[in-house]
């Protein structure tokens, strides 16, 4: 009886462990075959974020005949919106230097740009509010070509995403609207190199290579889990559209370093300039409450209006003008004078903070960063958005090296490679002008000394203006 009992109870466990077992087997088919239907597809590179960087590099990778065999989803946070180029100038500008030019000449976007509108800048003047020192940059006497173009950003970012959507473009599938809630990132230890894109409204998408062009905050950085250098500035750039005082030919970008940030004007055509303002959060906001009239004789102050100088500052200028210009070189003297503003284009003035950011690696197992994901500078050079289209134009030609070699698209040695050319580039810009920032941030007379003579002699000296050119361009 006590025997019989026995083998029931172990019959009616196993039966029960048994029922238990194919209970989570059919839960974890269950679970199985929802996540195959919530896979919405595999693709080799995932390039999350279609900003102005995002997308130049879906396009290159459409338009390279090595890298048109990948298959490629661009996922764009902001819906899909239809583009009217209007009279009036936005607010919002870039200034492309001779390498972005190149790069969006062999895409075929730049004839779309110049379709629309764009504005060569031939002359440079960059001048202290301090003292007489200045520096100036001309395209006849410097380069081969203009010193850069003035650029909408929305009119840029059409004409890539009109060449983007070209037919010639087949391997390419953009999703606008994209909410993507989070990432899995492989391991070096994974044997197989795949990220998982997560998206808000339960859809997934897998790949071998994951890009992050999500810009300053980016979460693909955050995701890769690497150290982000990153601090603010006690400014706010302060944009709007101008109206100048008379119409001429305006091919002139002029900087005028005050103590409070520089003030910029970036020309549009023959009437209108760009204007960026870099000073103080609460100046910023007190320029924003302006009214319109108001806010033209400010600006009109801040290129124009004398500010306290230094007698010995300006005996130690002087002293090194005319030594300059007994051994016959440019001793600055003569100037060009910036224009007046007539009036601003009404509910064209914002401001946006200004901040420095690197992150001290660009990739990580099948993942790289481009644009402001990577890296952010001031806008006093002008140089941010062209630090990212070279990234873009390095990580193709890498990309397409690698594949041409017969390596995997994930694989580290070309990733690596990417991450070393463009930090050797990158950083050195970054700190420089993050240098010019501080360095005419001090109204302190032996900075100002400093900063002043320096000036002066780097503009006479052609080799080093060349140099800097060289830099800024490439």
């Amino acid at each position: 009886m006590l025997r019989n009992r026995k083998i029931y109870n172990c019959w009616f466990y196993s039966t029960k462990m048994q029922i238990s077992f194919n209970r989570s087997l059919i839960s974890l088919r269950n679970s199985s075959s929802i996540n195959n239907e919530r896979l919405k597809g595999t693709y080799d590179v995932i390039i999350a974020g279609g900003g102005m960087v995002g997308c130049t590099l879906a396009c290159a990778m459409g338009k390279r005949s090595l890298l048109s065999n990948l298959k490629v989803l661009l996922l764009e946070g902001s819906p899909s919106q239809k583009f009217q180029l209007k009279p009036e100038y936005s607010n919002r500008v870039v200034a492309l230097n001779q390498n972005t030019k190149s790069l969006m000449k062999s895409l075929q976007v730049w004839e779309h740009v110049e379709q629309m509108r764009l504005q060569p800048v031939r002359y440079m003047q960059v001048w202290d509010a301090c003292s007489d020192a200045l520096i100036s940059f001309s395209s006849s006497e410097i380069l081969d070509d203009d010193v850069a173009y003035i650029v909408e950003n929305d009119v840029l970012l059409h004409a890539i995403d009109k060449e983007l959507k070209n037919s010639n473009v087949k391997n390419v599938d953009i999703v606008y609207g994209a909410k993507i809630s989070g990432y899995e990132l492989p391991q070096y230890t994974d044997q197989k190199m795949e990220s998982i894109v997560k998206m808000s409204n339960g859809d997934t998408y897998k790949c071998q290579l994951l890009i992050g062009a999500d810009g300053a905050n980016s979460a693909v950085r955050k995701a890769m889990g690497v150290q982000y250098l990153s601090w603010n500035y006690d400014q706010m750039g302060v944009v709007a559209t101008l109206h100048l005082a008379e119409e001429m030919q305006n091919t002139t970008a002029w900087q005028r370093f005050l103590p409070t940030g520089p003030v910029a004007f970036l020309p549009l055509d023959s009437k209108r300039s760009s204007l960026v303002w870099s000073t103080t959060h609460a100046h910023a906001k007190e320029l924003l409450k302006l009214p319109d009239e108001q806010f033209v004789d400010a600006l009109n102050d801040a290129m124009w209006k004398q500010h306290p100088r230094r007698s010995t500052v300006d005996t130690c200028t002087s002293w090194v003008g005319t030594l300059l210009k007994r051994v016959g070189l440019p001793d600055g003297a003569e100037r060009q004078l910036p224009p007046s503003v007539r009036a601003i284009v009404p509910s064209s003035r914002a401001a946006f903070p200004l901040a420095f950011g690197h992150s001290t690696r660009y990739i990580a197992p099948g993942v790289a960063l481009v644009g402001d994901a990577a890296h952010r500078v001031h806008p006093l050079a002008g140089q941010g958005v062209n630090l990212g289209f070279g990234d873009v134009k390095e990580l193709t030609e890498l990309l397409a090296d690698a594949l041409y070699t017969g390596l995997d698209i994930s694989h580290h040695s070309w990733l690596q490679r990417y991450e070393s050319l463009r930090q050797r580039h990158n950083v050195p810009t970054q700190l420089a002008i993050d240098a010019l920032y501080r360095l005419y941030s001090l109204d302190i007379t032996p900075l100002v000394l400093a900063r002043s003579v320096g000036l002066q002699l780097t503009n006479a000296f052609q080799p080093i203006k060349k140099m800097i050119m060289s830099h800024a361009t490439t």
